[in-house]
């Protein structure tokens, strides 16, 4: 499948503004809004089976405490790695919470989550070809490995798994319709050169006080960290905030970053755009969208709300 000319939507966990994220009904719901990517966050369980959620944690979008009390670590989160799947399928998702239990976005889909369940990253692939089978509209993949360093000091290399799920069903070539995307750029590097992948990579870029890797998010959207990171990946992913500052008087202005990677081959696709949770500067998402299309021509973008995107992209 080839890209698109125009730039490409990747549903960000699935049509999350509209229902709960990496649930099978947001994905068919994205779908069938035209998407073209489809991403899946993948976390390994306590018997190294690969599931499809964004948090190595279960505590926000899942009523996990309310099943399992008494298995939270000192810090109080439930983490994936100490439940098997079988444990994990007897959850039941909801919408994102925050510590105090309280809806992230409180205006989306609510409800009991008894219908939302948690899967493996097998069966969302295998549901996404199925939809395909089904519908006849191609659309590709866009999984992140989270957190590999902390998987392999919980006694697991969640990579090579990662990648033999995605053999398993075709994702053999560069020209494959998947990104492989990670916040460890260490890890990326491996992935290229010691595991030999030749899918393609992006470099996730968020700011270092997150703790997403031991990774120096500020060197790398410099001008010697992209060329750094074209001797590896495919392109960056960087949060959308880095892509402009916001003068006196609420001025936008282009940050040069999208610039600088498309000097070095790179494409850029940005994260996350929302309706309901928009970046400093911008009083709606339809402005956002016109800056970052028109004004600096990125190659795609992660969104919760694809159908808005497609919109914008068609007017």
């Amino acid at each position: 499948m080839g890209l698109p000319i125009r730039p490409v939507v990747i549903a960000h966990r699935g049509a999350s503004g509209y229902l709960p994220e990496h649930t099978f009904p947001a994905k068919a719901l994205a779908y069938t809004m035209g998407a073209d990517y489809l991403e899946q966050d993948v976390v390994a369980t306590h018997d190294d089976e690969l599931v499809v959620l964004h948090d190595i944690h279960l505590d926000r979008v899942t009523n996990v405490a309310a099943l399992f009390p008494d298995r939270q670590r000192d810090d109080g989160r439930y983490f994936v790695r100490d439940f098997t799947l079988s444990e994990i399928r007897s959850l039941h998702v909801h919408e994102r919470t925050n510590s105090q239990g309280e809806p992230v976005y409180p205006n989306r889909f609510q409800s009991s989550g008894e219908e939302f369940r948690v899967h493996t990253f097998s069966e969302e692939l295998a549901f996404i070809a199925a939809l395909q089978n089904s519908v006849g509209r191609p659309v590709g993949i866009y999984p992140e490995i989270k957190n590999p360093e902390w998987h392999r000091q919980e006694g697991v290399d969640i990579t090579p798994l990662f990648l033999d799920v995605l053999l398993k069903f075709g994702y053999d070539s560069h020209s494959a319709p998947v990104y492989v995307q990670c916040f460890d750029d260490q890890e990326l590097i491996r992935i290229r050169e010691l595991l030999d992948c030749d899918l393609k990579l992006i470099q996730l870029i968020g700011e270092n006080d997150w703790g997403e890797a031991k990774t120096d998010y500020d060197e790398l959207r410099t001008a010697r960290g992209l060329k750094r990171l074209s001797n590896t990946v495919d392109g960056i992913g960087p949060w959308v905030n880095f892509l402009y500052r916001q003068r006196s008087g609420g001025r936008i202005e282009d940050s040069g970053l999208v610039s600088a990677a498309h000097g070095e081959g790179l494409a850029v696709h940005p994260y996350t755009f929302r309706r309901d949770d928009l970046p400093p500067g911008f009083e709606t998402l339809s402005e956002l969208l016109h800056f970052v299309f028109d004004e600096l021509s990125v190659d795609g973008l992660f969104t919760d709300f694809p159908d808005l995107a497609i919109a914008e992209i068609n007017r």
